[in-house]
Order: C-alpha cells, then sequence, then structure tokens
C-alpha cells in the first residue's frame, strides 16, 4: 500500500483506517495518517511533528551510491520541505516573493499564448489522424519554461532537467535496488555540480537567497538547496498534475461538455482535479515526541506518512466524483497545510487553469491508446505517458 496509494480502495466514511502502522519494503515501521482532520492537525504542529524527514531517501543508499553523491560535492542542506529550524521563515519569504501570485498572474497572457498554439499544432495533428502524446508534447516543459520567467535558472536543456527531476524523485522517494540507485546517483550528482556552480553567480532569488545565507551563517550549500528542490517541485509536480488532470478529464464528458458551455468554472475544474488526482499523494513528517493521535499511539522518532490524497477525498460530499465546485472541494490538502504549505500554489494552479481551458476541445471523444502509468513511490506520481488519438 505504502508506495501505490493512488491505487488503493476507499471506502466512503474515511474513518476505517484513519490511523494505521504499516511496514516498508526495508522493514522500517511508518505511521500513516488519512482522515483530513488528523492530517490538518499533523500539518499545523510542527513543534511535534517536524518536517525533518520529508527529503530523506526512503530505500537506504548503499556506499556505492552516497561516494557518487560525493564526488559531486552533494549537499542537500534543510531549506524549504525539510526545513523545521529558525532559518526557514525567511528563506520561505525569499522564494513566496519570487513565485508572488502577482507575478504569476502577470504570466498568464504568456502562457496562454504559447499553451494555444501548441494545442493548435496537436489538433491538426489529431485531425490527419496522428496519435499525440499529451504528456511529452504539452505538460512535460510548460512548467519548467513558466517558473524560467519568474526564476533565474541553469541555461541548461530542457531534457537535461527533466531527467534530473525525475531522478531525485526516483532517488529519494521510491522503493529501490543498489543498481537502480547507483545510477540515479550519477545523474543526480552530475546537475547538482550545475546547481552549484549557477548558484555562485546567479542572480534574483538565488543571488537574494546567496546573500542572505552569508548574513545570516547558514551553510554555503543553501542557495543550491533552495533550488534543488525548486526544481522538483517547482515544475516536475505540476507536469504530473496537468497530465493526470487531462487524463481523468477526458473520462468526464459532462464536465467538459460544461466547459464548452461555459456553465463550469475552470478554477472549479482545476480544484477537483487537486483533490482528486493530486500529484503528491502522501508526504512525511517526524514526530518529535512521544504522542497520540486520537489514541492512536506516536513514539518519538517515528516517520509519519500523511496520506493526502486520502484526507481530500473524505473532505468531499460526493468522494470519488468529479463534480466541481460541490461542497468540500477546495478543501483537500495538495498544497499541504501550515507553516510548509506550498509556495507555488498560485503558480500550479494558474498553469493548471491555462492548460485546461485551452486544451477541453481536445479532449472530447478523443481515445486513449495509452494512460498515464505512474511508477512504485512514496510521495509522488510520475506518469510517463498520455496518449491520444480521434477516431
Amino acid at each position: 500500500m505504502l508506495f501505490r496509494t493512488w491505487d488503493q480502495p476507499f471506502d466512503n466514511d474515511g474513518r476505517a483506517e484513519a490511523t494505521v502502522e504499516v511496514t516498508d519494503h526495508v522493514g522500517v515501521p511508518h505511521v500513516v495518517v488519512s482522515e483530513h482532520r488528523l492530517v490538518r492537525r499533523v500539518l499545523a504542529d510542527p513543534d511535534t511533528f517536524r518536517p525533518d524527514n520529508a527529503l530523506d531517501a526512503v530505500s537506504p543508499m548503499p556506499v556505492s551510491a552516497l561516494r557518487v553523491l560525493a564526488s559531486y560535492g552533494f549537499k542537500l542542506p534543510a531549506t524549504l520541505a525539510n526545513n523545521g529550524g529558525v532559518s526557514h521563515p525567511a528563506i520561505r519569504e525569499i522564494t513566496a516573493q519570487a513565485l508572488h501570485p502577482a507575478r504569476v498572474e502577470a504570466l498568464r497572457p504568456w502562457l496562454t499564448g504559447l499553451v494555444r498554439r501548441r494545442v493548435a499544432g496537436l489538433a491538426a495533428r489529431l485531425r490527419a489522424g496522428e496519435p499525440v502524446d499529451l504528456y511529452a508534447d504539452l505538460a512535460a516543459d510548460l512548467p519548467l519554461l513558466v517558473l524560467a520567467k519568474l526564476v533565474e535558472l541553469p541555461a541548461a536543456d530542457a531534457a537535461v532537467v527533466k531527467e534530473f527531476s525525475r531522478a531525485a524523485l526516483e532517488l529519494f522517494w521510491a522503493p529501490l535496488d543498489s543498481p537502480r540507485q547507483l545510477a540515479l546517483a550519477e545523474t543526480v550528482g552530475r546537475f547538482h555540480t550545475v546547481l552549484r556552480d549557477f548558484a555562485a553567480t546567479a542572480g534574483g532569488m538565488v543571488g537574494e537567497l546567496r546573500a542572505h545565507t552569508a548574513a545570516a551563517g547558514l551553510p554555503k550549500d543553501t542557495p543550491v538547496g533552495a533550488l534543488f528542490f525548486l526544481l522538483v517541485a517547482g515544475q516536475e509536480t505540476t507536469s504530473q498534475f496537468l497530465t493526470l488532470l487531462l487524463h481523468r478529464l477526458t473520462g468526464e464528458p459532462a464536465v467538459l461538455d460544461g466547459l464548452a458551455r461555459g456553465t463550469v468554472g475552470v478554477d472549479d475544474v482545476v480544484e477537483e482535479g487537486l483533490r482528486l488526482v493530486p500529484p503528491i499523494p502522501t508526504w512525511r513528517r517526524v514526530a518529535a515526541r512521544d504522542t497520540d493521535l486520537d489514541g492512536f499511539p506516536v513514539r518519538r522518532g517515528a516517520s509519519i506518512v500523511l496520506w493526502l490524497a486520502r484526507a481530500g477525498l473524505t473532505a468531499a460530499e460526493n468522494p470519488h466524483d468529479f463534480v466541481p465546485g460541490q461542497r468540500g472541494s477546495r478543501r483537500h490538502l495538495a498544497f499541504g497545510a501550515g507553516a510548509h504549505r506550498c509556495v507555488g500554489a498560485q503558480l500550479s494552479r494558474m498553469e493548471a487553469a491555462v492548460v485546461v481551458a485551452e486544451t477541453a476541445p481536445l479532449l472530447r471523444d478523443a481515445e486513449i491508446l495509452r494512460g498515464p502509468w505512474c511508477p512504485d513511490n512514496l510521495s509522488f506520481r510520475i506518469p510517463d505517458t498520455f496518449t491520444i488519438r480521434h477516431p
């Protein structure tokens, strides 16, 4: 269950397994919390439930993989998701300013034009009887292109960045054997040197982080760590969400009809998508002290897996149905909650709204040739393709 939570059956009241203990592939126990109220409680209490383990590798790395990472000077100091210390608020604020909603909204016309041109090309191919891959041909690099408008990024080919970000998601969050870890460590370590060299002189957000790092006496790789996480969480997860949402909408003709008629709001569709197909189904915390969750004992040092996707289901009036605007639709926890709530939430929402509005006509009467397949992973769904054609 732990590595394919999106495939698990769901009971309507969501309470039968609100808190359970599950042992993973290497014998480590985790307290899995799925009830919406309890998940929010954990996220809102960073003193009792700390974020320190958020980026810990779930498959302990062999010495050979650690040596590869060390050979590239790989370091990942606590910056954003795994930072429960006093340095977190300032680092978060610098990052949040770069992704400020006003700056994000200013990009909407540019992104709309870009997506519209791509969709026109895809429509022409579909009319000619060709299949199109809505992941590779549309969703894969869009969030990276948008992020590059907001944050100064290394001058690396998009394919190289995508290879790195997907490798990082697998290396730290997937059940792996040693040979695979070794290969992934090479990919992640190699790109880490690119990030480190870039962070030494970059301007914008990275430059501000560099100045703050020096003034506050933080580890010198702090800007690199923040950029590392941003390149994963700031674009890869949105690519995944776009792919999963478009796939879900292909099976929702009433929603597509409502979008075409203007009786269904795009923003409501996005929120319902975040509730039903969040790209991050789980996230982790670690107990700082002995405590309990509604009587379920949680020992100090215990890994806590927050089942965000299940919590989103329990929040809605009709848990399984795609009903934009229904009661509870916006109570999902796709972006987390509390002090570590995703700083890129509005960025992801804007990108999804543009893509849904422009792409929905392609999904009507589409035949799915190959739906997204996601490999085993604790916290991320990483679709490989979404190929359609028009009969």
